[in-house]
């Protein structure tokens, strides 16, 4: 009677057992497929693709940058120019010879 009921305790936790890993295995398929680690592994597996793709991204980012940059600067010596329109009387003048000196430069550019 007593081998019995150990070999029914040891199904029974056997089944608990068996029910954590399946339970586990399915929590770890749902977080592959949340972050998509498939195609992250099939990225890998062709580098010349990852290649042209890091590529892509770093032109994209530069010209965002790039982009970026000249538009602020723009708005930028735009206010000063209106500032040094209003000829304000402490920073006025350095704000005109910021903008003279810009403007100086900008057909030396091209």
């Amino acid at each position: 009677m007593d081998a019995i009921r150990r070999k029914r305790r040891g199904v029974q936790a056997g089944n608990r057992f068996n029910r954590i890993i399946v339970q586990q295995l399915l929590t770890l398929n749902r977080w592959l497929a949340k972050n998509n680690l498939y195609q992250l592994v099939e990225l890998l597996q062709h580098p010349l693709r990852l290649l042209l793709l890091n590529f892509l991204t770093g032109l994209a980012r530069g010209f965002g940058v790039a982009l970026g940059v000249t538009l602020i600067a723009g708005a930028f010596l735009a206010l000063l120019t209106r500032l040094a329109s209003l000829n304000l009387p402490i920073i006025g003048h350095y704000i005109a010879e910021i903008v003279r000196i810009v403007n100086e430069q900008v057909p030396n550019i091209r």
